[in-house]
This record gives C-alpha cells, structure tokens and sequence, in this order.
C-alpha cells in the first residue's frame, strides 16, 4: 500500500485531455458572457506567449518540445562552482562525453530565451560563455562583469544578469549583452534568483544575503516592494536567520514559493499582495525547486538532509521524501524531457544524482569532481526560456 501511495504521489505524467462528446455538447449562447479572466492572468506582458489554461506550465509538459531542439542531444551539462569546466554527461549512457573549459567560477548554465544557445555564467572571468545545444560545444564569449546568475523577460526583450557581488540587477540587450539599466535597492544583497508573475508584468528577486525579497517591474524596472523575511544574516546559514533561494511560480500564478535555506522553510509569498501567507517546515537548508512535468508537484533539493521533498503546490505540503542512500547534497537542475527523472548536482559531493519520479529512488550517481553547481538538462519542453537551469514555460 505504501508503495503505491509513493507512486501515486510522485507520478510526473501529464493526464490526458479530455475528449469531447458530440452527443453532449452545447452550443454556447451568443449572449452569454466570456468567462472571467483570473486576476494573475489579466494586463498580460506585450510580446509574451499567452497562458494556455489555467496552469503557467502547460505549455512545457513531457515530449512537448519544440521542433528545432527535439534533436538536440539529451545531454546533462555541469558547471564545477569552484573551477572552469562544464561536464558535459549523456543521460541515457549515464557516462561523460567530454568536458568543456568555460571561464573560471561556472556557476549555471543557462538556456537562452530563444533555446538557440546555452550561456555558462563564469563569475570571475566576468562572461557568459556560449554553448552550441546541438553540438555541446562552446562557441563564444560574451564579455558581462560578474554574472552569478541569469534570466530573461517573458517577452525576450531583454536579459537580466544577476551581478550578486555588486548587488546590481542588470537589465540588458539578450544578444550583446550591453546594459540597458541597472537596479539595486539598499536592502537587496546578493541578488541571485528570480521568477515572473503569471502576467509577466513584474519579477521577483530573492536577496541572499539580506534576507530580503524585491518585486521588481518588467517595462519600467522600477521596485515595486520589498518584502522583509527575517532579520539580516549574520553568520552561517540554519541559525535561523533568512537565506533566501530559489524561487517559483505556482502552476496557478498564484503564489511564489521561496526556498529559505537559512530557516529550513518553503515560505508561500502571494503574488497578489506580495505578502508571506504560510511556511512549510523543510528537512534542512532547501535550495532548489523544480516543477513536474505535469505541474502537479514541485521537486524541492533539500541540500542539508541529502533529500528530495515532493511537495503538492495545491494541497500546500509535503506528500513525498527521497532519500538518498548515505547522505548527500542535491543542489540544482530540472526534470528530463519526458518527466521519469529528476536530475541534481551534488554540490559538496562531487556527483550528479538521478532519481526516478515514478519511484522517489535514487537511480543514478555519476561522479564529475570539483562543486557541481547550476546543471542544465537539455532539451527541455516549453515554448522559451525564462532562464535559470530551464524555468520553461
């Protein structure tokens, strides 16, 4: 029974649409009203896809890739935190294809809005190094000071580079990489992941080192909110001051869930009011949060506890745990194309780990050295890219 509650809970399949009945259908009268359009869909961003249904997700659903990245090789691609490589790992073999030697401090590789490259964010070499997904090979670099992380507006328009250092959010042209307007906020530092509102009209950024969230606005860039999480950190993270970082959207755009790595929580921000309405206690240090293919479930890295928490964004709560065997500590990476396997690094254990989402168990450990950090499996379902290691939609 427990096993297949288990399977139950973890299965990442879409369900199948429903087929219509010809003998049942009615026409709608002409005079009836259109139905209303939810508050987090309405003033939609101009130039961004529309939202199909009711799920920001439904778009990026397993095997629904787009033509041109359907060929691309699957492959995993590891940036090592501490070092200069990108290890470049075929997910069916499970065995290394090469290893590529991207700019010193590789922290995430990174789709681009368009999925045409891949952009590793080499820190200390201050660049973004550009990676072929059809060859797996770099082809060029793009000279950015500091980039630790990087995102794109939901109408391609521009990118925006988290300068965490600096504590500047950088808004830039997404093909040369000049600077359109910095943002920074004396309450925001270390200003490192972000995700966008249903309608794409405003952002919002976490701040690691302050403990602090920012909305900020798509056109103007203006700072919209602060909102404060706890007090400022002072020490090491779990000693209960916040550390906030991942961030994602429900599949209903309603509420944004923050990875509190410093007080072992999943806060829920609404996206409404931009205000904290519940925290879900987490094993230890929470980091990384990754949607299922269907969107029903939401894959937490518990990097502390070496766990993966299962949590059900409509029911608000944990419904699984993964293991794995030993200890360890997941970090960051996505879901495979077709949503059977959750891939992450392991950040202070120098592999790779590879669950099966139909079981929760631990199914493969590659061993790639140095601190693998913002790994990218590709290729991915969805129509772009919002940036990150693929937050596709």
């Amino acid at each position: 029974m427990a096993a297949l509650l288990l399977a139950s809970a973890c299965s990442s399949q879409s369900p199948k649409a429903p087929v219509a009945d010809p003998t049942t259908a009615q026409t709608t009268p002409a005079h009836a009203a259109a139905p209303a359009v939810p508050w987090q869909f309405q003033n939609p961003l101009p130039g961004m896809p529309p939202v199909i249904g009711d799920n920001i997700y439904s778009q990026a659903g397993a095997g629904m890739m787009r033509a041109d990245v359907a060929g691309d090789p699957a492959y995993l691609y590891v940036p090592d935190s501490t070092g200069s490589t990108v290890t470049v790992i075929d997910q069916r073999t499970r065995q290394i294809v090469r290893v590529l030697h991207a700019g010193m401090l590789s922290q995430h590789v990174v789709p681009a809005y368009d999925l045409s490259k891949f952009y590793v964010t080499s820190s200390v070499s201050n660049e973004l190094v550009a990676i072929s997904p059809h060859t797996g090979r770099i082809t060029r670099a793009k000279s950015v000071p500091r980039p630790y992380n990087l995102y794109f507006t939901p109408d391609g328009r521009a990118a925006i580079v988290m300068v965490e250092q600096y504590n500047i959010i950088r808004f830039s042209n997404p093909r040369t990489f000049t600077s359109i307007a910095d943002v920074s906020s004396p309450g925001c530092r270390g200003p490192n992941h972000a995700d966008f509102s249903a309608n794409g009209q405003f952002f919002v950024v976490t701040c690691e080192f302050s403990g602090e969230l920012l909305k900020i606005a798509t056109r103007s860039h203006r700072v919209l909110g602060h909102l404060k999480l706890a007090r400022p950190m002072h020490g090491m993270a779990g000693m209960g001051a916040s550390m906030p970082q991942d961030i994602r959207l429900s599949p209903d755009g309603t509420t944004f869930y923050v990875a509190d790595m410093g007080t072992d929580q999943l806060r829920l921000i609404s996206a409404k009011t931009f205000r904290q309405i519940k925290a879900i206690p987490m094993p230890s240090h929470p980091h990384g949060i990754y949607p299922s293919r269907d969107g029903r479930y939401f894959y937490v890295s518990d990097r502390g506890a070496g766990e993966v928490s299962v949590v059900d964004p409509a029911k608000r709560r944990i419904v699984a745990t993964w293991k794995i065997p030993g200890g360890g500590s997941p970090d960051m990476g996505g879901v495979s194309a077709d949503g059977t396997m959750l891939w992450l690094s392991g950040r202070y254990n120098g592999v790779v780990y590879g669950f099966n989402t139909r079981t929760g168990k631990l199914v493969a450990k590659i061993y790639v050295g140095g601190s693998p950090h913002g790994l990218l499996v590709w290729p991915q379902p969805g129509r772009y890219s919002l940036g990150h290691t693929g937050n596709m939609r």
